[in-house]
């Protein structure tokens, strides 16, 4: 008896074409009876057209793409609307006019767009305010250039008060002078002095008249109200709009309303403070603002080591011996007593001897890095130090960047230096913990915004990304869509159903699966123990993890874009205002297949920073950390494009 699976194999190769040509022949007599039964089979098929094999087209892979960066654009120039200003004065002098029952209704005003048809008919028809308005005809063929917002608000200010705000008496007024030492001092703040430079009149120029002094003086006054206006919202929000930098940046919009502002420096006798007041006002900026001032009165370093140095123990370089100098130079008694003569002896010589290598990991011990005796920039930065011009530019970029965030970033908050890897929780103004951290890789960046933390979850499961789901599990699921099942993963359909991955087409969606999937809770999910939630469409909180060997490297990029936590039960009791033990409670008790959450009922803001220069928590020292996603530099071209677009601005 011809057994079934021998018949559904051997058929099976022969419609695939795996047999041979006398094999299929033999096959083909076999399962039909022989020769004479062939023929009767041949009779009753009619004779089929020979057909192209169907060649499918391989199932494409989708990705889900990252955020990118962009191509920086700051804002445009516009010119301010001089001739729009005086039609408006003018207009609003004609009304009043009419209005009065003395029979001067009869004065027309020439609304022609001339500057000085419209101050004529203002002083004919308000003598009282005839200076600021005689004046306007010096604006004629003014080429005035400033950001859109503040051109508007500058119109808009001068047509409801018609008046000067930085001249008395016709000559430039205390107002003005206070104003104009604010803006002399903006190299302080780390903005561009440049940007703000107003011109004063020389009105004692003899030969003078009255017509060229007015000229000058509301030419003056429109200038000085254009650059204390960009002053205040550069101090306020920042010269760079963060989210025109990239998919990453993730900031509110910081409002002003700019003409406010100009009303308020007009009634002020020192306008000036106003301006300074805008800047953010915490600790972190003040530390920031005093290292930039001892660092531009500082002389360079007396030994530069190029930052990109690498060698390793056998390996040569140029710039060794001038780490090890510094080595030696930094080099305490103890650690000299130990390293010193060996130093002397390799004095000079740009090879890595393997001799050299415990002194090397000695002075990587002292700098915190991890003591695997290889030089790299960590290593070269950490022990030389930074030129000057580079921890400058750190510090400025550290500036611009706290000009994103609230002014007061609260008494009680959460700091995550991304690239510092560390995290601080201030309590009432003081460190109250610090901690390592691991965080987004280079392709998985975690993002750069500010939030609020909301809750403490225990056990918890680990929601799986889209883009991680899309670009690192789907090509899996393609080849084996029980991956997920055997995995410890749940597949949840739209209907909030739980079904087998196994049921589910991967590869017919594209980049669109109408499934979610979540890891279990237990001792191999992705999040450990727990996770503090803020959240936000980055899908970003911090957490505990099961690879707690990476807390031990210098560099802590390895994330998928969330924050891992070197000791997340200390963050959550912080946080939670309780104890470790407590925490530790939550965590065993119960069902630890289940997840459960407290309510974080405190007002704490979390800040998921990038500051490559920063102070420590708790002390105005700042430190200097390498910039592991390339932002510093895309911040200083766009820094530039906006000093070079308001460069020829007057």
């Amino acid at each position: 008896m011809f057994h079934k699976a021998g018949f559904a194999c051997a058929t099976a190769a022969f419609l695939a074409g795996g047999v041979s040509d006398v094999r299929a022949e033999y096959l083909f007599d076999m399962l039909f009876g022989g020769r004479a039964n062939r023929g009767r089979v041949e009779q009753q098929r009619p004779p089929q057209p020979v057909q192209e094999p169907v060649r499918r087209k391989p199932v494409s892979v989708p990705k889900v793409a990252a955020p990118s960066y962009y191509n920086y654009q700051p804002q445009g120039l516009v010119r301010v609307d001089f001739a729009r200003l005086a039609a408006s004065i003018a207009k609003e002098a004609a009304t009043q006019v009419a209005a009065e029952p003395d029979g001067k209704a009869e004065t027309a005003v020439d609304t022609d767009t001339s500057l000085q048809n419209e101050a004529n008919a203002v002083a004919q028809a308000e003598p009282e305010k005839s200076a600021f308005s005689v004046a306007l005809a010096g604006l004629e063929g003014f080429d005035l250039y400033t950001e859109k917002e503040i051109a508007e608000a500058l119109v808009a200010h001068y047509e409801a008060h018609p008046d000067f705000v930085w001249v008395s008496d016709d000559s430039v007024n205390e107002r003005a002078r206070s104003a104009l030492r604010a803006l002399g001092e903006a190299e302080s703040y780390g903005l561009s002095e440049a940007d703000y430079r107003v011109s004063v009149p020389a009105l004692s120029e003899p030969g003078m008249d009255e017509a060229e002094r007015a000229k000058q003086l509301i030419r003056f006054e429109m200038a000085l109200s254009a650059r204390a206006l960009r002053y205040a919202h550069d101090a306020h929000s920042g010269r760079v709009d963060p989210n025109k930098l990239s998919g990453y940046h993730d900031f509110p919009e910081k409002p002003m309303n700019l003409t406010q502002s100009l009303g308020f420096m007009a009634n002020m006798s020192e306008p000036g403070r106003y301006l300074e007041g805008q800047h953010p006002r915490n600790e972190e900026y003040r530390a920031l603002r005093a290292e930039l001032e001892t660092l531009r009165a500082a002389a360079e370093k007396e030994i530069v080591v190029d930052p990109k140095t690498f060698v390793r123990p056998g390996g040569t370089h140029s710039e060794f011996p001038k780490l090890l100098k510094i080595i030696e130079r930094d080099g305490n008694e103890a650690f000299l007593a130990t390293y010193g003569e060996l130093l002397k002896a390799h004095q000079g010589s740009d090879v890595y001897a393997q001799e050299l290598v415990p002194a090397v990991k000695a002075a990587q011990e002292r700098h915190n890095l991890k003591p695997d005796g290889v030089i790299g920039p960590r290593t070269v930065s950490a022990i030389a130090g930074e030129s000057k011009a580079a921890r400058i530019d750190k510090v400025l970029f550290a500036l611009e960047r706290l000009r994103w965030h609230p002014s007061d970033l609260g008494t009680t908050h959460v700091m995550i230096n991304v690239a510092a890897y560390e995290v601080d929780y201030i309590e009432d103004g003081k460190p109250k913990l610090s901690m390592r951290t691991v965080v987004g890789s280079r392709s998985n960046q975690t993002s750069f915004f500010y939030d609020k933390l909301e809750t403490v979850e225990f056990n918890p499961y680990w929601g799986v990304p889209r883009s991680i789901l899309v670009n690192e599990m789907l090509p899996k699921l393609m080849r084996d869509p029980s991956y997920l099942d055997r995995n410890g993963y749940e597949v949840v359909n739209n209907r909030g159903q739980k079904v087998s991955s196994t049921t589910v087409a991967w590869g017919s969606y594209g980049g669109k699966v109408p499934v979610s999937v979540r890891q279990k809770p237990g001792p191999s999910n992705s999040l450990g123990e727990l996770k503090i939630l803020f959240p936000n469409k980055h899908a970003i909180y911090m957490h505990d993890t099961p690879a707690k060997s990476l807390f031990s490297r210098d560099t802590r990029a390895f994330s998928h874009g969330c924050v891992r936590l070197a000791d997340p039960r200390a963050m959550a009791a912080a946080v939670l205002g309780t104890s470790v033990d407590d925490v530790a409670k939550n965590i065993n008790s119960g069902d630890r297949s289940r997840p459960t959450r407290r309510k974080i009922d405190r007002d704490i803001p979390v800040y998921v920073g990038y500051f490559t220069a920063w102070p420590e928590a708790g002390s105005s020292k700042v430190v200097y950390h390498g910039d592991v996603y390339g932002r510093d530099e895309r911040l200083k071209i766009a820094l530039d494009k906006v000093s070079d677009l308001r460069a020829p601005s007057s």
